[in-house]
């Protein structure tokens, strides 16, 4: 689960605080011009709320894109730009920005930040550490599986800060014994591990990680009548990326790139200590995995899953109106439980598991984030700028669905190495539903892979901040990220091809060859 607003971290921004960087300046005036440009010369003929519209996405694609201004300061543009210029009306538009897909998130959210409080995670994290270590590459297995778990539930960046000091750790004994030279590739390895495992776990879950619920939503109001993507559908779909991903990560890091010499051997007292520090597992830490394992599968059961030939029945059905309960709804009550437990160990910090403390805790940042993405998609369709622009791409029709696939796929993958793949995934994804109407296939054979590649960025500190965080250890050079994040880019290309294709169709009930009757776009006029 991705906390952070962007993927981009400025050094030249925190190295000199009232300075802005020339991108961002060029950025900043860029937009508006744009948006003025698109306004005055109206290229859209007969569509004058779509020309309007038009000028509104350049002008927040523009500063989304050189982080001008705050990403959730652009995520506002349209509570103020649609009444203005008649797209849609204030009434309207602020709604768009507080609704069941939000609620999801902060529901999720407030569960792993208390589990983040009672070091649960932490235990979690230690234990499959310990399970699995044994050699070096099994060390680097160890941290990579505890990191990826995690991250489909906590946020990337606390799951990154988390686990970086506890390999730095292990690498730093290894360097007193062995020396830095011998220990280099180990000490690469792990620290490239928690970083990429951090990034390909959240996209294993429909809360692991923003871009997911982006399109959950977008999807839903460009295609109102499609059917909603559910928590357990997405986990089907998700869960198998994460695995091939884990696994083409660890191979290439510890058998081909960083392969660690024979006689380095790794100390595992070192992760025996930091279990001990933390002790017997408390109460407060069992109630909270209770309420966090009781949740995760209530999501994945509420809806009938089908595996194949086999249909597993979901618990909504028992329900008189099954359609009334969604996602969000267990992921608050669930949340609110833990409002009422109180805690029993002695000088714990709190009365209660979860207290009015985690409220400033909240990434309201990314909650504005989703909104702002959420009313760019409205205003796509309701102006008719969604038809505009899928009338464009009606040459695609000639083009083979795989192969528009795999276009998708490698774009977003490389596109998000020096953008917000939240504000990427936003600003792509009503384009890419208007291209597959346009071109005759299902929407979501673009849109599924488009958002999952937004999390496959591997290349760049920038890129994710689960990435700088590891390469502020200082065992990392650009060099050395780059060297592994290009090809795990391109692997990540053919994973989510091959997986969406054996996978993806199936669950979503996806026919290639067909256009649903629920994709329909409103004509612009």
């Amino acid at each position: 689960m991705t906390t952070t607003a962007t993927n981009q971290i400025d050094p030249e921004a925190s190295a000199d605080p009232g300075s802005m960087p020339t991108g961002k300046k060029i950025g900043l005036i860029l937009g508006p011009a744009l948006f003025v440009l698109m306004l005055i010369t109206s290229p859209i003929p007969g569509a004058p709320a779509a020309n309007r519209m038009a000028g509104v996405a350049l002008l927040m694609a523009t500063w989304w894109i050189t982080d001008a201004i705050p990403l959730f300061a652009t995520a506002l543009v349209p509570l103020v730009l649609y009444p203005l210029l008649e797209i849609e009306s204030g009434g309207v538009t602020a709604p768009l920005y507080f609704n069941s897909t939000i609620i999801l998130f902060i529901g999720g959210f407030m569960i792993a930040l208390t589990m983040e409080k009672w070091d649960l995670h932490r235990r979690i994290a230690l234990w499959i550490i310990g399970k699995i270590g044994g050699g070096p590459a099994r060390i680097v297995l160890g941290f990579m599986l505890a990191a990826g778990f995690l991250s489909m539930w906590v946020s990337n960046t606390a799951t990154a800060i988390m686990m970086m000091p506890i390999g730095l750790a292990i690498v730093l004994r290894m360097e007193e014994e062995f020396g830095i030279k011998d220990t280099r590739a180990f000490s690469v390895a792990i620290m490239l591990g928690i970083a990429y495992s951090c990034s390909v776990g959240g996209v294993a879950t429909l809360v692991g990680t923003p871009p997911n619920l982006s399109f959950a939503r977008i999807f839903q109001i460009t295609f109102p009548e499609a059917p909603i993507i559910s928590f357990g559908q997405w986990l089907l779909l998700g869960f198998p990326v994460t695995v091939f991903m884990l696994a083409a990560i660890w191979f290439l890091l510890t058998q081909v790139f960083y392969r660690t010499p024979r006689h380095i051997t790794v100390d595992r007292t070192i992760v025996g200590a930091e279990i001990q520090k933390l002790g017997p597992i408390s109460f407060e830490e069992r109630a909270v995995l209770v309420v966090f394992a009781a949740t995760a599968v209530l999501w994945v059961f509420r809806r009938p899953l089908e595996i194949g030939a086999i249909t597993i029945p979901g618990w909504s059905g028992l329900l008189p109106d099954p359609s009334l309960i969604d996602d969000g709804t267990v992921a608050i009550t669930m949340a609110s439980i833990l409002f009422f437990i109180p805690t029993r160990t002695p000088g714990a910090p709190a009365a209660r598991l979860m207290g009015p403390d985690v409220i400033p805790r909240l990434p309201w940042n990314i909650v504005l984030l989703f909104g702002g993405g959420f009313a760019l998609a409205h205003g796509f369709q309701v102006t008719g700028l969604s038809a505009f622009v899928g009338e464009r791409f009606a040459g695609l029709s000639s083009v083979a669905p795989l192969l528009l696939i795999g276009i998708t796929c490698f774009s977003l993958s490389f596109l998000t190495e020096l953008t917000s793949n939240t504000a990427t995934a936003e600003m792509i994804l009503p384009i890419l539903a208007a291209a597959g109407v346009a071109a005759g296939v299902n929407p979501l054979m673009l849109m599924i892979p488009a958002t999952i590649s937004a999390s496959c960025a591997f290349m760049m500190p920038v890129a994710t901040p689960s990435n700088a965080i590891v390469f502020g250890s200082d065992r990392v050079t650009i060099a050395q990220m780059a060297r592994v994040g290009i090809f795990l880019n391109l692997v990540g290309v053919l994973v989510v091809m091959t997986v969406f294709y054996l996978v993806g169709i199936p669950v979503f009930e996806i026919d290639p060859a067909a256009l649903p009757p629920w994709a329909v776009l409103q004509s612009s006029g």
